[in-house]
């Protein structure tokens, strides 16, 4: 079976590369921001909207003006991975999986994608990127498989390589049997066969020295040299604290994935479930302060995330089957759900709304009645 997988590792550019790389990101931004106005002119004057080959000829133009003619500087082909990205993002928004595409802002989700002309040296960890020469980076795993194409990212001050390859591996074989998750709070996770997993509480732990900087930033000039400087503060503990997460649920979601042959989780809601309470003028809201902590802890477990990780790593791990019946699923994760123990609850079948994560495809409990 074919495997597609990326790795991500930390670059060590030099000043003249990083200097680049802003300016790379920042054009990418500015053609996904042009052409998305465009589409928005044609679409109020009743135009039919452009696709990705007319959007093409018109970057061709836009590099041809004089006032932006430095769009040359930039590798073409990275500019049009950004006009993908926006024709990506339409199509999002056409089959109801995303909202209307938006402008991009300075300084959020910068970066930019080469499709191909990448050259790897793991033995000296370096990479070769067009119109950046070589760059060192971070050499902690080996690459696997073809590359397909490389994504530069900037993250919290830092500039990251994601590598993404293919590769032919043998179908995996599952191991264990069927498991039931139990979302909380106090127990980040209870396996129905009594295994818990502690919470992490990584924005709880650092929530206090996180607070002392962001007062310092507020009593900062905006903008001024100092505010930029508690800025970066503030946005290395916001990194550490994701960071800590992100490899908390991997590590978590990789363990259950590689034991059990199936898991039934909770379809739990998050959105609505950490929504404010704070009501209107008109209707106030009650036991504000107690729900908002409740917020808190709650979206500090990343239970959308351990879902979707755990989504991820079965779609990785799983052998590729023929699609169980829908009954199938059902049965299983009813069979599972009603053998779930809690520790200090009484034994309920609360997963009347689990989903069954079948080795593949992942069956949703809500499609299947």
């Amino acid at each position: 079976m074919q495997r597609l997988q990326a790795y991500r590792f930390a670059l060590k550019p030099n000043g003249k590369q990083r200097r680049l790389m802003r300016r790379f990101a920042g054009s990418c931004r500015f053609v996904y921001n042009k052409a998305l106005a465009l589409q928005q002119d044609r679409r109020e004057a009743g135009e039919k909207k452009l696709g990705y080959a007319a959007l093409c000829k018109a970057l061709t133009e836009w590099k041809a003006q004089p006032q932006t003619c430095w769009l040359n500087e930039t590798p073409s082909q990275a500019l049009q991975q950004a006009l993908k990205n926006l024709e990506r993002a339409y199509q999002n928004f056409f089959e109801k999986r995303a909202d209307f595409p938006r402008f991009k802002k300075k300084g959020v989700s910068d970066r930019f994608r080469y499709p191909q002309g990448i050259k790897l040296d793991q033995g000296n960890s370096r990479i070769f990127l067009p119109k950046l020469g070589w760059l060192r980076y971070r050499n902690s795993r080996d690459v696997l498989g073809e590359i397909k194409n490389a994504t530069v990212s900037q993250t919290g001050g830092k500039w990251f390589v994601s590598i993404q390859t293919e590769r032919e591996v043998e179908p995996p074989v599952p191991h264990g049997g069927a498991i039931g998750i139990d979302m909380g709070i106090a127990r980040f996770a209870t396996l129905s066969d009594g295994t818990v997993f502690k919470p992490l509480n990584s924005f709880k732990k650092h929530q206090h020295r996180l607070a002392r900087y962001q007062r310092r930033m507020s009593r900062k000039v905006k903008f001024s040299s100092n505010w930029k400087k508690a800025k970066a503060r503030v946005q290395r503990i916001h990194t550490r604290i994701a960071n800590a997460r992100r490899d908390y649920l991997h590590k978590a979601t990789t363990t259950i994935s590689k034991n059990h042959a199936m898991v039934c989780i909770e379809d739990l809601q998050v959105r609505n479930m950490s929504r404010s309470a704070a009501g209107s003028t008109e209707k106030p809201g009650r036991n504000v302060w107690a729900k908002s902590g409740l917020n808190k802890s709650i979206l500090d477990q990343g239970w959308f995330e351990f879902r979707r990780q755990l989504d991820t790593s079965w779609r990785g791990t799983a052998a590729g089957s023929s699609p169980c019946r829908r009954s199938t699923p059902v049965r299983h994760a009813r069979a599972a759900a009603t053998s779930l123990r809690t520790t200090g609850r009484r034994r309920r079948s609360f997963y009347a709304s689990s989903v069954a994560l079948r080795k593949t495809p992942m069956w949703s409990a809500r499609s299947m009645f």
